[in-house]
């Protein structure tokens, strides 16, 4: 019986599904650029437009659901970058997010949870990131350098 207990009680505390999106788009100076939202709401800071997955809604779908929300932009989905699941992630529980990377034409806007938005160079982009999104672009930069180089190694 305290078996039975224990496990209904682990049942109650299960990590929130979340997305994030890095969202490629070219800057009004021509230059590659990613979206950042300032978050309007704690934890306050700059983050990738992101947020829960509804239920009943598949993770793509709460990718493309959400980026319009906060920026505004219809997206087209590039593919997963990775899934995140620290249980430190997010300084308020324990939330499992699984990033995208899009791409998007036009100008953002902020809405819904964001207070303020941008496109960003990788240079030029605000510090620190709220939750774990330096991280993730981080490894985004990764993986598409590494892409780059091998869609020139193949083109020669």
């Amino acid at each position: 019986m305290e078996a039975m207990k224990n496990k209904r009680s682990s049942w109650s505390k299960k990590p929130f599904p979340t997305v994030d999106i890095v969202i490629e788009i070219d800057r009004e100076d021509g230059r590659p650029g990613i979206v950042l939202i300032e978050r309007k709401n704690p934890p306050h800071g700059w983050a990738l437009p992101g947020g829960f997955v509804d239920y009943g809604e598949s993770l793509e779908e709460a990718a493309v659901r959400e980026a319009k929300e906060e920026t505004s932009l219809d997206i087209e989905l590039l593919g997963q970058l990775h899934t995140y699941s620290d249980p430190a992630r997010d300084p308020r529980f324990h939330t499992i997010t699984t990033v995208y990377v899009a791409r998007a034409k036009g100008r953002p806007r902020a809405q819904d949870d964001a207070k303020k938005i941008g496109i960003f160079t990788v240079d030029d982009r605000p510090r620190p990131l709220a939750f774990d999104h330096e991280k993730i672009l981080e490894d985004y930069l990764r993986k598409k350098g590494t892409h780059g180089r091998r869609n020139q190694a193949k083109s020669r």
